[in-house]
């Protein structure tokens, strides 16, 4: 049994991995700021909530004792302002921060989730970031042991992306301007990117590599929006957007309160989100397609139908 140290464990891809770990037996200690966004894991055995501010160095040294694992799981799609400095404090200092403090601490290894995109001379600050917080990770002392985890979009039950498409196709009766419409990804199921954590802790073939993760599925941003409306049982009507109105929607978005787009997000779709290299199958995972789970999350009937149709949709794209 392994003691995991747990670094953005509340949200989304934390809540599922944590439980996988869980289940397993693992001893893991998820920081939060706050204990309470964390409730919901409160009962699994063998998890405990501790209440840390983990963008300070001193605490991060303190709660990493006794580590064998670090994973960290930090990331934001927008920030406070507009100068890059909110993405360059989440993502790259915290992340050179977590490798000081586990060579430090003498914790063995590092689980890092970057993303597909990350790049140091991206188009926008948030690829950017993540590309920085990369750099550090490979630049570790030799002792750290690390590996890179660098999925496309993220679909499953409690996704921020499907989900919120189906919202808003509900709110405007399915009419949906969109930017970057023509935007390609390779949709990746939470449960595949647990597994490919699961590997990575388990093995070490895993040592020192990056691994891009996507699903089977190679889509537009388009077709994304358009499967939604199939599952919900509501017709999407897609209006593509010039990229000079584009640019003035996410302008105006930059400054609704939620930031449900923004300026940085549509300088991250104009590079296509599709894996390089398939490291799911380098991982020995056959991953799971948005037909096979989304139905089952977003409801609607006759699923199987359904995801016949996104195949054959998909090949189109």
């Amino acid at each position: 049994m392994a003691t995991i140290t747990l670094l953005g464990g509340t949200g989304f891809v934390g809540t599922a991995l944590t439980t996988r770990l869980a289940a397993r037996g693992e001893r893991v200690r998820v920081l939060t700021r706050d204990p309470a966004n964390g409730r919901h894991l409160a009962v699994l055995p063998g998890v405990e909530l501790v209440r840390a501010n983990v963008h300070d160095p001193a605490v991060l040294s303190r709660e990493l004792a006794g580590t064998d694992v670090a994973i960290n799981l930090v990331g934001i799609l927008n920030e406070t302002g507009f100068s890059g400095a909110g993405f360059q404090h989440a993502h790259a200092e915290l992340t050179r921060k977590l490798v000081a403090a586990a060579a430090d601490r003498g914790v063995g290894k590092l689980l890092q989730m970057s993303a597909l995109g990350a790049d140091e001379n991206g188009p926008s600050h948030y690829q950017r970031s993540k590309g920085r917080a990369e750099r550090h990770v490979r630049e570790a002392p030799a002792d750290l042991d690390w590996t890179l985890l660098r999925p496309s979009v993220i679909f499953g039950s409690g996704d921020s992306l499907l989900n919120r498409f189906a919202g808003l196709l509900r709110l405007s009766g399915g009419v949906l301007p969109l930017a970057r419409a023509g935007a390609r990804f390779q949709p990746v199921w939470v449960g595949d990117v647990v597994r490919a954590f699961e590997v990575a802790l388990d093995s070490g073939a895993t040592s020192r590599q990056s691994y891009d993760l996507g699903g089977p599925d190679v889509v537009t941003l388009r077709r994304l929006v358009e499967y939604t409306g199939e599952v919900i049982g509501v017709r999407a009507r897609v209006i593509p957007l010039p990229d000079a109105i584009s640019r003035i929607q996410a302008f105006v978005m930059d400054f609704v309160p939620g930031r449900p787009f923004s300026t940085d997000n549509y300088r991250s779709l104009s590079v296509d989100n599709v894996c390089r290299e398939d490291g799911c199958a380098r991982l020995g995972i056959q991953p799971a397609s948005l037909g096979a789970i989304v139905p089952g999350y977003l409801g609607g009937d006759s699923s199987a139908a359904r995801h016949s149709r996104f195949r054959r949709a998909a090949r189109r794209t």
